[in-house]
């Protein structure tokens, strides 16, 4: 198989699908691999260093897109990207489609095979190819937000751990999943006051176990969110509903009563967003203040560090790629009901319930898209 690997053109987004490494482990089973120019340059890497391990180079991304039997990338291809799609192509990487209409209805036309890291899920549970980056961006949001809290970037002024005899920042976390449990051992590091707030029992019991009386563990209802958030000084949103929107758990009410240059990171906008007032922001400029409280909504947290991030990617990928590579994708899919489970658009056909559901598509159970038995599973 030719896997072609282009450059990310997201804003401020440096990560690249595959590092040489990886490359140099691809062909080692006998497949080929394309790189466009300069597509590891963000983290360091040159066409030389690809080259040095068998990738060929190609000068542009039309000249990948349309050499290549699977692309790997990191982001959602943009509309450009899109376009140079081609029917029965495999598309490997994030898509976050249920709040994206516009790449959805792109993905159908194009009759690609599409499948979508964030919804792949482990033999163990949970989401393999999606944690990585959850664990980077749980943690990149204390930074960030401690950051968001200084006074010139329209914060409250404050220290997240304060100094002795002065208290610390208030630092609420929705959601006692990855990112959460990342965000809380970054903020109880900093010396925050940390509260995370979930509705899974057993969430709570492991951040309690982990962690102890540093951090306050709250059963999350309506009544209890609305009087944390509104007395916090850093909000973390970080919920997950594999494959769906995220839902809208902050209402713009409760973002009106909280305190002056309080700050609210959104993790999970990549899924549309968890606070109502929220709207995707890019590196280039990261920040808005709305009812005077600063929102932090950078739809690619991760690609802020991208060397740590396409590691830790890649790391998690790549079995995944010599799998398909190897088998092809049909056989790949019918033997590995978990990587079925990340096929979202189908040669016209919407797999992933989540997405058509939320975007009015109809839904096509992946097995009778591909035509394969359950038995097979």
């Amino acid at each position: 198989m030719l896997i072609g690997v282009p450059k990310e053109i997201k804003n401020h987004e440096y990560r690249v699908g595959m590092v040489p490494a990886s490359v140099r482990e691809v062909i080692a089973h006998g497949h080929e691999v394309i790189v466009e120019t300069n597509a590891g340059i963000g983290i360091g890497f040159t066409d030389e260093d690809y080259q040095a391990v068998g990738a060929t180079i190609a000068p542009s991304a039309e000249d990948v897109f349309a050499k290549a039997d699977m692309i790997v990338k990191v982001k959602e291809p943009l509309a450009e990207e899109r376009k140079r799609l081609r029917e029965g192509q495999i598309l490997f990487t994030y898509l976050h489609l249920a709040p994206d209409m516009p790449q959805t209805e792109d993905l159908v036309k194009s009759g690609a095979v599409c499948i979508a890291y964030e919804t792949v899920t482990g033999a163990a549970g949970g989401l393999p190819l999606l944690a990585p980056m959850s664990e980077v961006a749980g943690r990149m949001s204390i930074q960030a937000g401690a950051e968001c809290l200084e006074k010139s970037n329209g914060g409250r002024g404050m220290l997240l751990g304060g100094v002795p005899g002065v208290q610390p920042a208030k630092v609420v976390v929705i959601g006692g999943g990855v990112v959460g449990t990342n965000a809380i051992k970054m903020a109880v590091g900093m010396g925050a006051r940390v509260i995370v707030l979930d509705r899974n029992v057993n969430a709570l019991r492991r951040i309690d176990a982990e962690f102890g009386s540093q951090v306050e563990t709250v059963y999350s209802s309506h009544d209890s969110l609305e009087k944390h958030v509104i007395s916090a000084d850093l909000v973390i949103g970080g919920v997950l509903i594999p494959g769906a929107a995220a839902p809208k758990l902050v209402t713009e009410d409760m973002v009106k009563r909280m305190q002056p240059g309080a700050v609210l990171v959104d993790v999970a906008i990549d899924q549309g967003g968890c606070f109502e007032t929220s709207k995707a922001t890019t590196h280039a400029d990261p920040t808005y203040i709305l009812h005077d409280v600063v929102h932090y909504c950078v739809a690619n947290m991760p690609g802020a560090v991208p060397r740590t991030s396409t590691f830790a990617l890649n790391n998690a990928t790549l079995p995944f790629i010599i799998n398909i590579a190897n088998k092809g994708y049909k056989k790949a899919l019918a033997d590995d009901p978990h990587l079925l489970n990340g096929l979202n658009v189908y040669r016209g056909k919407v797999t992933e319930r989540s997405v058509a559901e939320n975007l009015g598509f109809d839904y096509v159970e992946p097995t009778t898209a591909l035509g394969i038995s359950t038995d097979t599973l």
